[in-house]
């Protein structure tokens, strides 16, 4: 897929149906106030709810606590993204973790841009920017896009639109959910990285495939060292096909198609069958090649 615009620098707005840039509504700030969708408001941290189409089940505890004390120093400088339900009542579509450091950190009202969206929206919107976030695991990415198919019907060519990446990337990340499932754990917690997964995926057998796993932990093997590996089990069950051998026959006739080649400009081609019958072919590209090599022919 060529000349693709990443929609990493798009954010949510890329996925919402509204062209409008998005100014602050001075009516809406202040925390008496009910900002109204498109707007920018403060409102209350009580006011609003949980995602229920979160797809991280896990938040660094440290890490949340961190932003919450320079959110304590500088405030929420990036708004979080709610949708509207009611009067006064919201639901977060992205932000989580700013959102739960501001609980952390106690703040009464923080900003956040207003929207109106419905669930097959609000799921999409998540996901897709959980996707781009830098301090996923290469699971929490696979599953997420496992989601955008199967319950918001996307292609992996329209995750790819969505999310700026290329469809052999998604397809890559959804194969890693085929592994046995202590492989995936590792892969969360780090013990694994995408490239020896990658070549551990080549494996069909399951039993094999944890069996290889071990052997990476326990000698701390390299990407180059994990192929070496895989290839040597698979030439060992008969999965990989050894390079066949030129017999002299074949090599006769390769030499005369290249003999010929030469002399009459085109390239000759010779099937010959077990039998010894054949066919010689010669092919011309226009009427005046044709004649030339009925010339030679003379």
């Amino acid at each position: 897929m060529s000349n693709k615009k990443s929609g990493l620098g798009r954010g949510l707005s890329a996925l919402l149906d509204s062209n409008k840039t998005i100014t602050p509504d001075s009516s809406a700030l202040g925390s008496d106030a009910n900002p109204v969708a498109g707007s920018i408001g403060d409102i209350p941290v009580s006011a609003i709810e949980a995602n229920p189409f979160q797809p991280r089940d896990q938040f660094d505890q440290q890490a949340l606590e961190e932003l919450s004390e320079s959110i304590k120093s500088l405030g929420l400088i990036q708004p979080v993204t709610v949708r509207k339900l009611g009067y006064g009542k919201y639901q977060l579509i992205s932000g989580e973790r700013r959102f739960r450091a501001s609980q952390l950190a106690g703040l009464k009202n923080i900003p956040a841009y207003i929207r109106i969206a419905n669930d097959q929206q609000m799921l999409e919107m998540a996901l897709v920017e959980n996707i781009q976030r830098e301090n996923l695991d290469p699971i929490e990415i696979a599953i997420s896009y496992q989601r955008l198919i199967e319950e918001c019907k996307l292609t992996q060519d329209e995750m790819a639109d969505r999310v700026g990446k290329q469809r052999s990337t998604i397809a890559n990340y959804l194969r890693l959910l085929k592994l046995p499932e202590q492989v995936q754990i590792a892969l969360k917690k780090g013990t694994l990285n995408m490239g020896q997964a990658r070549t551990i995926i080549n494996i069909e057998n399951k039993e094999t495939q944890f069996k290889v796993f071990e052997e990476i932990v326990k000698g701390n093997l390299s990407v180059r060292e994990v192929e070496s590996l895989v290839k040597d089990i698979q030439q060992k069950s008969g999965k990989v096909k050894k390079k066949k051998e030129i017999t002299p026959q074949a090599f006769t006739i390769q030499k005369i198609s290249n003999d010929l080649t030469g002399r009459f400009g085109s390239r000759i081609e010779i099937k010959q069958q077990k039998n010894g019958k054949g066919k010689l072919s010669i092919p011309f590209n226009s009427d005046a090649d044709l004649e030339r090599i009925y010339n030679l022919l003379k």
